[in-house]
Protein backbone atom coordinates (compact mmCIF):
# COMPACT_ATOMS: atom_id res chain seq x y z
CA UNK A 1 0.00 0.00 0.00
CA UNK A 2 1.38 3.40 -0.98
CA UNK A 3 0.96 6.24 1.51
CA UNK A 4 -0.85 9.28 0.12
CA UNK A 5 1.43 12.07 -1.03
CA UNK A 6 1.48 15.08 1.24
CA UNK A 7 -0.12 18.21 -0.08
CA UNK A 8 1.22 21.52 1.15
CA UNK A 9 -0.98 23.50 3.49
CA UNK A 10 -0.04 26.83 2.00
CA UNK A 11 2.91 28.81 0.75
CA UNK A 12 5.65 30.91 2.29
CA UNK A 13 7.05 33.48 -0.17
CA UNK A 14 10.44 35.15 0.14
CA UNK A 15 11.05 38.55 -1.40
CA UNK A 16 14.60 39.71 -2.08
CA UNK A 17 15.22 40.64 1.56
CA UNK A 18 13.74 37.35 2.75
CA UNK A 19 15.94 35.42 0.36
CA UNK A 20 19.03 37.49 1.22
CA UNK A 21 18.43 36.93 4.93
CA UNK A 22 17.93 33.22 4.34
CA UNK A 23 21.33 33.14 2.61
CA UNK A 24 22.84 34.91 5.62
CA UNK A 25 21.07 32.47 7.97
CA UNK A 26 19.25 35.30 9.73
CA UNK A 27 17.64 33.93 12.88
CA UNK A 28 14.14 35.26 12.17
CA UNK A 29 14.03 33.93 8.61
CA UNK A 30 15.58 30.63 9.70
CA UNK A 31 12.74 30.19 12.21
CA UNK A 32 10.16 30.96 9.52
CA UNK A 33 11.76 28.39 7.20
CA UNK A 34 11.81 25.75 9.94
CA UNK A 35 8.13 26.40 10.70
CA UNK A 36 7.31 26.18 7.00
CA UNK A 37 9.05 22.81 6.75
CA UNK A 38 7.30 21.56 9.89
CA UNK A 39 3.91 22.64 8.51
CA UNK A 40 4.63 21.22 5.04
CA UNK A 41 4.37 24.64 3.38
CA UNK A 42 5.83 25.32 -0.03
CA UNK A 43 8.64 27.89 0.15
CA UNK A 44 8.93 29.90 -3.04
CA UNK A 45 10.34 33.01 -4.61
CA UNK A 46 10.07 34.55 -8.04
CA UNK A 47 12.84 34.13 -10.59
CA UNK A 48 12.78 37.93 -10.82
CA UNK A 49 13.83 38.10 -7.17
CA UNK A 50 17.16 36.50 -8.04
CA UNK A 51 18.03 39.62 -10.02
CA UNK A 52 17.90 41.64 -6.79
CA UNK A 53 19.76 39.11 -4.63
CA UNK A 54 22.65 38.01 -6.83
CA UNK A 55 25.63 40.38 -6.70
CA UNK A 56 29.43 39.96 -6.73
CA UNK A 57 29.76 39.83 -2.92
CA UNK A 58 27.03 37.27 -2.28
CA UNK A 59 28.25 34.04 -0.69
CA UNK A 60 27.64 31.86 -3.74
CA UNK A 61 27.72 28.45 -1.96
CA UNK A 62 25.27 29.75 0.68
CA UNK A 63 23.03 31.16 -2.06
CA UNK A 64 23.03 27.88 -3.99
CA UNK A 65 22.33 25.88 -0.81
CA UNK A 66 19.41 28.17 0.04
CA UNK A 67 18.03 28.03 -3.51
CA UNK A 68 18.17 24.24 -3.40
CA UNK A 69 15.56 24.43 -0.64
CA UNK A 70 13.32 27.04 -2.28
CA UNK A 71 11.11 26.68 -5.33
CA UNK A 72 12.08 29.40 -7.81
CA UNK A 73 8.95 30.08 -9.81
CA UNK A 74 9.41 31.32 -13.40
CA UNK A 75 8.01 34.61 -14.62
CA UNK A 76 5.65 33.36 -17.30
CA UNK A 77 3.52 35.51 -19.57
CA UNK A 78 0.40 34.93 -17.38
CA UNK A 79 2.40 35.98 -14.29
CA UNK A 80 3.68 39.09 -16.11
CA UNK A 81 0.16 40.00 -17.23
CA UNK A 82 -1.18 39.51 -13.70
CA UNK A 83 1.68 41.64 -12.33
CA UNK A 84 0.73 44.41 -14.76
CA UNK A 85 -2.89 44.20 -13.62
CA UNK A 86 -1.83 44.35 -9.95
CA UNK A 87 0.22 47.48 -10.67
CA UNK A 88 -2.74 49.12 -12.39
CA UNK A 89 -5.11 48.20 -9.53
CA UNK A 90 -2.68 49.63 -6.97
CA UNK A 91 -1.94 52.75 -9.03
CA UNK A 92 1.77 51.93 -9.10
CA UNK A 93 4.24 52.19 -11.97
CA UNK A 94 6.14 49.17 -13.28
CA UNK A 95 9.39 51.09 -13.58
CA UNK A 96 9.77 51.24 -9.80
CA UNK A 97 7.63 48.32 -8.66
CA UNK A 98 8.05 45.68 -11.40
CA UNK A 99 9.86 43.06 -9.31
CA UNK A 100 7.47 43.49 -6.37
CA UNK A 101 4.56 43.08 -8.80
CA UNK A 102 6.05 39.90 -10.31
CA UNK A 103 6.65 38.49 -6.82
CA UNK A 104 3.08 39.40 -5.82
CA UNK A 105 1.60 37.76 -8.92
CA UNK A 106 3.71 34.67 -8.21
CA UNK A 107 2.53 34.61 -4.59
CA UNK A 108 -1.12 34.99 -5.56
CA UNK A 109 -0.84 32.10 -8.03
CA UNK A 110 0.48 29.80 -5.28
CA UNK A 111 -1.65 27.50 -3.11
CA UNK A 112 -3.03 29.42 -0.15
CA UNK A 113 -2.95 30.54 2.44
CA UNK A 114 0.01 32.66 1.34
CA UNK A 115 2.45 34.45 3.64
CA UNK A 116 5.08 36.81 2.22
CA UNK A 117 8.23 37.73 4.14
CA UNK A 118 9.41 41.17 3.04
CA UNK A 119 11.26 44.30 4.04
CA UNK A 120 8.70 46.34 2.07
CA UNK A 121 5.24 45.52 3.45
CA UNK A 122 3.61 48.72 2.20
CA UNK A 123 4.11 47.97 -1.50
CA UNK A 124 3.31 44.28 -1.19
CA UNK A 125 0.16 45.03 0.81
CA UNK A 126 -0.87 47.51 -1.90
CA UNK A 127 -0.29 44.87 -4.59
CA UNK A 128 -1.75 41.83 -2.79
CA UNK A 129 -4.45 43.41 -0.65
CA UNK A 130 -6.09 40.89 1.67
CA UNK A 131 -5.21 37.94 -0.60
CA UNK A 132 -1.91 37.33 1.22
CA UNK A 133 -0.49 37.89 4.68
CA UNK A 134 2.49 40.22 4.47
CA UNK A 135 5.06 40.04 7.28
CA UNK A 136 7.82 42.62 7.73
CA UNK A 137 11.22 41.12 8.41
Amino acid sequence: MTPPSATPGGTLVLDSEGLAKAVLRDRTVTVWLALARADDLRVITSAATLVEVVHPRVNRPALEWTLSRVIVEPVTEPIARHASALLAEAGLHGHRHAIDAMLSATALAAPGPVTILTSDPEDLNALCGSRATVIKI
